[in-house]
């Protein structure tokens, strides 16, 4: 039995063969994005003999769990039932009659990236791409240079010789400040801000349940409506959300009840830090090794200016294992003449004290202790900024839609908080009594 694809599905198909390079599907929960997607990638690969093609989720057990036990088999079977293909369980990926094949892999997975990546590919899909960092997609981008000739008859039909690069992503639409809305809809580079050189190369297009209702059971409709308007606005009308209601931090200045105006991130942002009396490397590190699925280790470098400003001046923050990210800490320790690394007693109990020291003895380092949550701590931080006084030194985008996400309740983004909390214990040591915090020098 074939499947027959939704008018929206074959309208997306008609938006991936276009000229575009660069397609992003966004929208709600279950709208179908991931079949249509892989569905074009198995065509591809079957139109170009030898061609390689790669699906991206930010974790390899996300990415084995749903593309390769799920979505891929249900593809092939739905939409290539004659086709005979190898599934290769070792390195995971599928390889066609015609020598293509279509891999699976996650970001997080240092060594089975690094393998990946020494190939080149003709097509990148970058699934679930709210969880994955600009840095992870820019590096993969690279690889996006195989040259593939087409089949003879789809080269006759096509009038094209060679299988064009296509970059395929899709999203349950977070903030406005993630990179994927600053690439397809606000046509900007992610992080820097200018303008896209060609924009036409960039095109998105909304997909959401109600496109998919014959392929969804009825009650499925009774949970989105059960959700948060919040969550509502992202998983079922699939839109990108200009600010959480009750969120710490805005990009944008805000009215306060009092009718004063708070300075949104933007109106803060300077292009040079001033001299500066104190710099520290602020570390919160996650409870697992780092290089295997769990959370990021958030890294950032802040420093007090001779003015009591505060200044965010770099985010190192990655997924690595102890050795690694305790040489990065260092290596940033040095490189912005730090005077300490701070670290919170987490986990581990004294690790980030033993893998700072493992990398360099003669760092100075505090250990902090989180006596009290998240949100409780990032208060104070963000009456600072709410008072002018702590500025980006460039920008930020995956720090910033962290903070973007922090409400006095909690946390309301993907993953944990993990930048936005070493943000929180930078700032504490530099401007705040950490024992008390009350608000210094105000």
């Amino acid at each position: 039995m074939t499947v027959q694809l939704t008018e929206k599905q074959r309208e997306a198909n008609r938006l991936l063969a276009s000229q575009a390079r660069n397609i992003m599907l966004r929208g709600g929960s279950r709208s179908g994005k991931t079949f249509v997607l892989v569905r074009a990638i198995i065509q591809r690969a079957v139109n170009a003999p030898g061609s390689r093609h790669v699906i991206f989720r930010f974790r390899f057990n996300h990415a084995k769990t749903s593309v390769w036990s799920d979505t891929l088999p249900k593809v092939l079977k739905l939409c290539f039932p004659s086709l005979r293909v190898r599934f290769d369980k070792t390195d995971f990926f599928v390889e066609m009659p015609n020598g293509s094949q279509a891999w699976i892999a996650g970001l997080d997975d240092k060594e089975r990236v690094e393998k990946i990546l020494g190939q080149e590919y003709a097509t990148l899909y970058f699934n679930e791409s709210s969880q994955i960092p600009w840095a992870s997609v820019e590096t993969a981008m690279s690889r996006l240079a195989q040259k593939c000739e087409l089949a003879p008859e789809i080269a006759e039909a096509t009038g094209r010789k060679f299988l064009a690069l296509k970059a395929y992503f899709d999203c349950n639409p977070p903030s406005k400040l993630h990179w994927s809305y600053q690439m397809f809809r606000a046509k900007m580079k992610p992080g820097t801000k200018e303008a896209l050189a060609n924009p036409d190369d960039y095109a998105e297009m909304q997909v959401n349940p109600a496109d998919n209702a014959d392929n969804l059971p009825a009650e499925y409709f009774d949970v989105l409506a059960s959700m948060s308007a919040a969550k509502r606005l992202r998983f079922e009308a699939g839109e990108w959300a200009s600010e959480v209601s009750g969120a710490l931090w805005a990009l944008e200045d805000r009215k306060a009840p009092d009718g004063k105006t708070m300075p949104g991130l933007d109106s803060l942002r300077v292009s040079e830090a001033p001299e500066l009396q104190r710099i520290v490397v602020s570390v919160d590190p996650s409870g697992t090794r780092g290089d295997g699925g769990g959370d990021d280790i958030g890294i950032i470098v802040a420093g007090l200016g001779m003015d009591g400003h505060g200044y965010v001046l770099h985010d190192g923050t990655c997924q690595m294992s102890p050795e690694g990210w305790g040489r990065r800490a260092v290596d940033l320790y040095h490189r912005f003449g730090a005077n300490r690394i701070v670290g919170e007693r987490n986990y581990g109990g004294d690790m980030v004290r033993f893998t700072v020291a493992t990398a360099d003895k003669n760092a100075a380092f505090k250990e902090v202790v989180a006596s009290r949550g998240k949100a409780v701590r990032a208060e104070p931080i963000s009456a600072l900024y709410e008072q002018g006084r702590v500025h980006h030194v460039g920008d930020f985008a995956d720090l910033e839609d962290q903070m973007c996400n922090f409400t006095a309740a909690g946390y309301v983004g993907e993953g944990s908080p993990d930048r936005a909390d070493a943000l929180v214990w930078a700032l504490t040591e530099l401007m705040l009594d950490g024992s008390t915090f009350t608000l210094a020098n105000v």
